[in-house]
């Protein structure tokens, strides 16, 4: 197991991958300068997490997926989660290898892109120069970044041409079985003016446990005047995964982010979401559901940063811990110097229904301007035995008792969540993390 900040990829294993997917030679280039960069960086350093022992590079890093399977022989926990509608867009990719795309009708007839990230990078170069990783992301940032864009291996690519308004969604399923293949995934979502999409996507395992597996996953949303963008994701990658998930959204002016996320990995795990409301009366809201179980850690940090006057944001989490799992919330509002009449709201709850598990809900302000609006409400706690003695008293085994007031805590959250798709999966997954 590799761990500390010694990086054990060379110039020709990029320079190998690049040949690979047979990529020009901006991107080859692109790589090899972020590599460069990722030898002298340091990891991210989460509030009140250490991550320093943890296994951020794997066993090995081999540049094929090795046997992919068609869409018939993916598992049904896979092919469950794709819409009946076979008029849909949608795209599955196992360990970065596409294994199937299609494109909805309403799609193709409004000229939206929708490609996986190879194709992109080869057939929509002035885009992805532009927007990939130049704005809501930066390389230098911090080492496991740069490494991300040294080694991304898979993604997707999805552009929404101005004045387009798309009714059904857009749907992504990646699909994390190898051991030695981690997972560098990059997603970039760019909604042109007055445009307006849903993107829900799934990281799933088949197996049940993976031996120090990888997952280095970076989204970027980028939405242009008065654009709208709803992002979900429900994330339910096995034990033994150790992964690093970063979303970022960067709003024009008059423009929407809407974040609604399942956080379900049995794994250590750090998640990032930030949203940069660059232009004025741009709007953000993330709405977050966790359970942590066994003996994981996960640290979600969530950060609305108000560059533009008037704009709004709003943060809401609910996360449980079970068993001896550990769960930290660190959530940020920020209002900048000159982003006057703006509103920055958030709220973070933490239920820990064991003696082991712990909590921790970390809710900072940094205000440097006087004409705004802010807020913010936090509380850790051990399930309230008066409710579990109610359910009991009336017949319900205390595993089951449990189980409701889990739902019952997750629910508020759950209820507000903008994507219909993203509710109705979340319930099964969270009835399948509390049994």
């Amino acid at each position: 197991m590799t761990t500390g900040t010694t990086i054990p990829f060379s110039q020709e294993t990029v320079k190998q991958l690049s040949a690979l997917l047979n990529e020009p030679a901006y991107f080859t280039e692109f790589r090899l300068n972020a590599l460069a960069k990722a030898e002298s960086l340091s990891l991210p350093k989460p509030d009140k997490t250490n991550i320093s022992k943890w296994d951020f590079f794997g066993k090995e890093f081999n540049v094929t997926a090795g046997n992919v399977p068609t869409k018939d022989q993916l598992p049904e926990s896979v092919t469950s989660l794709m819409n009946e509608d076979t008029d849909q867009s949608v795209y599955v990719q196992y360990n970065g290898s596409a294994v199937y795309h299609s494109l909805s009708s309403e799609a193709k007839e409004k000229g939206v892109v929708f490609v996986d990230l190879h194709t992109a990078i080869k057939d929509h170069e002035d885009l992805v120069k532009k927007y990939f990783m130049t704005e809501a992301v930066k390389v230098d940032e911090n080492k496991l970044i740069a490494l991300h864009a040294a080694l991304v291996n898979g993604g997707a690519f999805l552009y929404i041409p101005k004045n387009v308004v798309l009714e059904k969604p857009i749907q992504s399923i990646f699909v994390v079985d190898g051991e030695n293949v981690p997972a560098y995934n990059h997603v970039l979502v760019v909604a042109d003016a007055f445009s307006e999409v849903t993107y829900v996507e799934n990281y799933v395992s088949t197996s049940a446990d993976l031996d120090a597996a990888v997952v280095n996953v970076v989204t970027e949303v980028i939405t242009l005047d008065n654009a709208k963008v709803r992002y979900g994701a429900v994330d339910t990658l096995a034990k033994g995964v150790t992964a690093y998930v970063v979303r970022r959204g960067h709003a024009g002016r008059d423009s929407k982010i809407e974040w609604a996320l399942g956080l379900m990995n049995d794994g250590n795990s750090v998640f990032e979401n930030v949203t940069n409301l660059v232009g004025d009366g741009s709007y953000g809201d993330m709405k977050m559901v966790t359970v942590g179980r066994g003996e994981q850690t996960q640290n979600f940090t969530t950060n609305i940063t108000h560059y533009g006057k008037g704009s709004e944001g709003w943060i809401l989490k609910h996360g449980v811990s079970i068993d001896a799992a550990t769960s930290i919330f660190n959530g940020i509002g920020k209002i900048e110097h000159g982003a006057s009449k703006s509103n920055a709201q958030q709220t973070s709850r933490v239920l820990m229904l064991s003696e082991k598990a712990r909590g921790d809900a970390n809710p900072i302000l940094l205000i440097d301007e006087n004409d705004v609006m802010a807020g913010h409400a936090a509380s850790v706690g051990k399930v309230d035995p008066t409710q579990l003695y109610y359910l009991m008293s009336r017949g319900i085994p205390k595993k089951e008792a449990e189980r409701l007031v889990i739902h019952g805590f997750l629910a508020p959250v759950v209820s507000e969540l903008p994507i219909d798709e993203v509710k109705k999966m979340l319930v099964d997954v969270i009835e399948r993390k509390v049994k």
